[in-house]
């Protein structure tokens, strides 16, 4: 049992004994007792004083000696205004460890009969991933990750927008400036190369508007009426009527960018259960439109377009489908929402989207409960802020966006200068180096995003990421590799330290080590629930901060007294598979050597 648990059963018992009373567990408040004051736990004492009629003193103080009479775990107490400062047993404090070392599945919480589908990633195939995409991916696959330790069963997908206007441009730029160039012949990866085209589209987008305008044209209309547009959107109009030589090259295209998708993802330690393709959903949700004329929800207006009117609840008038008949975003959404509960049987589905679609997930949500869709509730769109750089934000179109591939390999190389400006893996073999830098870069990038919140914008800074001190993912896998390191040389003196559990003296930093290692389960149900790797990558941090600390002041393989060296080995041990456990939630390797 928790400390914290333990004291809120024997205060029950307390205040009963005492005062002839039971209270309900909301007025058992216990905290983890403040640095400047003498104590492991702390009850506020406020919430009993009606039923003890003493001063917050004198009730604390009578809890306390009760305690501490009554129990073997309770070694001492103190009063401080409303506040019973407790102080476990020394016994007390080596039972727990003792539980926690032989728990082999410390952390993972029993399985919840939950099944919840993650989305994420999402890209579209007229360009190669970005800075903003990691983000989404690393928050989506840290999300699942973390929801599979809450003991869900998780399903990971990825919807690629891979069709409409921006294939098109691409496709177009590609026939009339490409010669033909193929990711081959280019040297490129195949979604880089339909990135520059997509750019190369929108460079000559803008002479052609620029033209127009200079002919006397209003900007809106030249906008609406440049040759290259009208070209891509008769392209696109080929495309959905299946003509055979615009599906060839969609095809050949995509399949470029698909294959350079793939190796980003591979790079970043990213895979999916499934993957959808909106070629293949866009016309889903055409029925359910369907559906809501029946119903009397949606209204068709004269020029046969379908709407949806959300001002009684606040929001505008929803476009369902074109007086063409053609979907719009949401309907192809309201169509795999469906599809994918029925599928399924899903307790919850999760949207990692930016928060600038914040008010589409309201809207499609809202819909699918007018349609009569009771999991509509179950849709939980997981909104997250942008990343910026130092020196602004990034720009899209212009092609002055920060590639993914090109990030990580800067990542790699500053991983392999820091390295080895260290000088500490001299004796590694290339290989093992190789892969050495790139387990720190990925912490790095990975650890620096993560341990934001979802819900702030977060600055993005490549030289802070990789720092090895600090709140960042090197510092966290070099105290690995250090705990790693006395735990080797251990075992060259043949010191066997793995069932240790000898009831030894503990000091306060060990007892601090053995309540940070305790908090570990609860730290991932909190982060679960809120949907926040962040909790998890902050303890791992914190965890790191507090055993560097001790290392610091506990020269560990000195110690000539074998219980205490044993057990304190052991402690290390434990501290390193917590930390394993909680950065493998974030998708970062731990090295055993730095």
């Amino acid at each position: 049992m928790s400390p914290d648990k333990y004291i809120i059963e024997k205060t029950k018992e307390a205040v009963a004994a005492l005062f002839g009373a039971g209270l309900p567990e909301a007025s058992f408040q216990v905290q983890v007792t403040r640095k400047e004051f003498e104590g492991d736990y702390t009850l506020v004492v406020f919430p009993l004083l009606k039923v003890s009629r003493l001063s917050p003193e004198a009730t604390g103080n009578a809890i306390g000696e009760w305690l501490k009479e009554n129990t073997e775990e309770i070694a001492g107490y103190n009063t401080v205004k409303g506040f019973l400062n407790l102080s476990f047993s020394n016994a007390y404090w080596n039972s727990l460890f003792s539980s926690i070392a032989s728990d082999s599945g410390f952390g993972q919480l029993p399985p919840t009969g939950k099944t919840i589908m993650v989305e994420f990633s999402s890209p579209n195939t007229n360009k190669p991933l970005h800075l903003g995409h990691i983000r989404n991916n690393l928050l989506g696959w840290s999300v699942s990750r973390l929801l599979e330790a809450n003991g869900h069963k998780v399903m990971k997908v990825n919807l690629v927008n891979d069709r409409g206007i921006h294939i098109c441009k691409s496709m177009l730029a590609w026939l009339k400036l490409g010669h033909g160039e193929t990711p081959e012949t280019s040297g490129k990866k195949g979604d880089h190369l339909v990135g520059d085209y997509y750019v190369a589209f929108n460079n000559m987008y803008r002479k052609e508007v620029d033209g127009l305008v200079a002919g006397g044209m209003s900007r809106e209309e030249a906008e609406k009426n440049a040759p290259s547009l009208k070209e891509a959107q008769d392209m696109l109009f080929r495309w959905e009527n299946g003509d055979e030589e615009v599906v060839a090259l969609w095809k050949k295209m995509n399949s470029w960018v698909y294959a350079g998708f793939d190796k980003t993802y591979a790079d970043l330690g990213i895979s999916f259960d499934r993957t959808y393709y909106e070629s293949q959903t866009y016309l889903l949700g055409k029925a359910l439109v369907q559906k809501g004329l029946d119903m009397g929800i949606f209204e068709r207006e004269a020029d046969g377009s379908v709407w949806c009117d959300l001002t009684a609840d606040g929001l505008d008038r929803k476009l369902l489908l074109r007086g063409d008949g053609t979907s719009v975003y949401i309907t192809q959404d309201l169509g795999t929402a469906e599809q994918r509960f029925s599928e399924y049987n899903l307790d919850e589905h999760i949207y990692v989207v930016g928060n600038e679609q914040n008010y589409h997930f309201q809207v499609l949500k809202l819909i699918l409960k007018k349609l009569g869709f009771a999991w509509a509730d179950n849709i939980y769109h997981l909104s997250y802020g942008m990343v910026e750089l130092p020196e602004g934000k990034m720009k899209s179109r212009e092609g002055t966006v920060v590639d993914a591939d090109d990030l990580l390999e800067k990542m790699y190389n500053t991983a392999r200068e820091t390295s080895l400006e260290l000088g500490k893996i001299d004796n590694m073999d290339e290989e093992g180096q190789k892969d050495l830098f790139r387990t720190i870069s990925l912490g790095a990038l990975k650890y620096f995003i993560i341990k934001v919140d979802p819900k702030k914008t977060m600055l993005f800074d490549p030289k802070e990421s990789i720092d090895f001190n600090g709140n960042t993912g090197p510092f966290i896998q070099y105290t690995h590799a250090r705990i790693k390191s006395i735990l080797r040389k251990a075992d060259e003196r043949n010191i066997s330290y793995m069932s240790a559990v000898a009831d030894v003296p503990l000091s306060s930093k060990e007892i601090r080590l053995i309540k940070l290692l305790d908090i570990y389960p609860g730290k991932v149900a909190e982060a679960g629930a809120a949907y926040s790797p962040a909790v998890i990558a902050n303890y791992a941090y914190d965890l790191a901060k507090e055993f560097n600390q001790y290392y610091h002041d506990t020269p560990v393989l000195r110690e000539e007294d074998e219980s205490l060296l044993k057990y304190r080995l052991r402690l290390l041990s434990v501290i390193a598979e917590v930390l394993v456990k909680a950065m493998d939630i974030l998708g970062i390797r731990l090295p055993e050597r730095m």
